[in-house]
Formats: structure tokens, sequence, C-alpha cells
């Protein structure tokens, strides 16, 4: 019983915190946020959709993302970390 406690705490439950956290941050994206995928691409939000988002890569390209593979959601005004 006491190991089944351990696991619950140190693997089960920060996953589903971590899985909640993510919905989360999944169901606010609105136009004009600046995402990271989990394959590295940078871009803008121009139309979000319930699935799927069309992001912005550069001018006059644009992508359609499915939400899942977001990870990470920056405003409109936070800059994008450069890579020196």
């Amino acid at each position: 019983m006491p190991l089944i406690l351990i696991f619950y705490f140190l693997l089960i439950r920060p996953q589903q915190q971590r899985a909640k956290k993510h919905k989360a941050l999944i169901e606010g994206i609105k136009k004009g946020d600046t995402i990271v995928t989990s394959g590295g691409l940078v871009g803008k939000v121009t139309k979000p959709g319930d699935d799927e988002i069309t992001v912005e890569l550069a001018d006059g390209v644009r992508v359609q993302i499915i939400k899942q593979m977001v990870i990470d959601v920056r405003g409109k005004n936070q800059p994008v970390a450069a890579n020196d």
C-alpha cells in the first residue's frame, strides 16, 4: 500500500497536473498570440479553431497546426527568446 501512494504522489499526480495545465493553455489560444509548437516552429495565430489553428510563420506563410502540438503560448507583447 505505501508503494502505491509513493507512485501516486511522484508519478501519477504530477502528470495529471501537467495535462490539466496544458489543456488550459490550449483552450486559451486566441488570435494574435505567439505560439511555439513541439516541432520548434514559432508563429502568430491568425485564425483559432476548435481542433486546428492557422499560424503565420513569416509574411504570407501560413500553416495549419493541430492544437495539441502547441507547447507554449506567449502573449501578443511577449518577445520571442533569441537563440544566441
